[in-house]
């Protein structure tokens, strides 16, 4: 190598040298990058849940409490506090509540309660309304959020999941031609918001999913989607279309154009105009 060269490239040694100090300071750099998201992978969703868990328990003990007298709250013959002392009374109570409304007079007591609650206005709405809520969700026979659907929402060609909570009855039903279905479209990162659509069943697909993976895909915004576990020649075939459904919309359309039953004034076909 002559001295220009040598010149050139900074000698024999030290550019190896530090080329191989920058790799090997690059691969430690990386190895530890991976060690850190491999931790916070691991930590973040025990620690997430420790936290909410002990928030939700400790919101409880402060509001029960200071509600049990003084001579029987074991915390005050204790120099500490008892956490989740709190949920555990109230978890007793509601076991004795149940208990007490199981037999003739606890039955009894309730409906003379519920009486002066049918009594007024404002408050038989509101009990009336959470009462049936609570009985569709905790009931063994309910197929209430039970199924994921996948209906098209806000328009043709884009796709949103629901839940299905039932058959569509009463006047919604029978102002409607097509049998429909009560869908909740719930919202992200929240899912207990959302929409209550009426959708006709032809246009709902169920998925084989279950409503917990549903709920997991829904809360991380696509981040957290299930296996598809269907076989293999069923998942190679699609079962919808938004380019058929749009065809078809438009179809309709032209048809309910040319039919003067259907036509409606100012919905004629009418030439274009330059």
């Amino acid at each position: 190598m002559s001295d220009d060269e040598l010149k050139r490239d900074g000698g024999p040694g030290p550019p190896r040298t530090a080329a191989r100090a920058t790799s090997l300071s690059a691969r430690i750099l990386h190895r530890l990058r991976n060690y850190m998201i491999a931790g916070i992978l691991v930590t973040a969703p025990i620690g997430l849940t420790v936290w909410l868990s002990w928030l939700f328990v400790t919101w409880i003990d402060d509001r029960v409490m200071p509600l049990v007298p003084l001579k029987y709250n074991p915390e005050a013959y204790l120099p500490f506090a008892i956490p989740g002392l709190g949920l555990i009374i109230v978890l007793i109570g509601l076991v004795l509540i149940g208990a007490l409304t199981a037999n003739l007079l606890g039955r009894f007591f309730l409906r003379i309660f519920e009486r002066v609650l049918e009594r007024m206005p404002i408050i038989r709405g509101i009990h009336a309304t959470f009462k049936q809520v609570f009985e569709t969700l905790l009931s063994h026979q309910s197929e209430a959020f039970r199924q994921v659907v996948l209906v098209e929402y806000p328009r043709r060609g884009i796709w949103a999941l629901g839940f299905l909570t039932g058959e569509t009855l009463g006047e919604v039903q029978n102002l409607t031609k097509e049998k429909v279905l009560n869908i909740f479209l719930p919202t992200t990162p929240n899912p207990t918001s959302g929409f209550l659509l009426f959708i006709p069943e032809d246009d709902v697909v169920v998925l084989d999913m279950t409503v917990e993976e549903g709920i997991k895909m829904v809360m991380s915004g696509g981040i957290v989607t299930p296996e598809d576990v269907r076989p293999l020649e069923v998942r190679n075939t699609p079962r919808v279309s938004a380019k058929i459904f749009e065809d078809l919309d438009i179809l309709r359309e032209r048809h309910k154009g040319r039919d003067p039953g259907n036509s409606q004034p100012g919905r004629r076909d009418q030439p274009d105009r330059a």
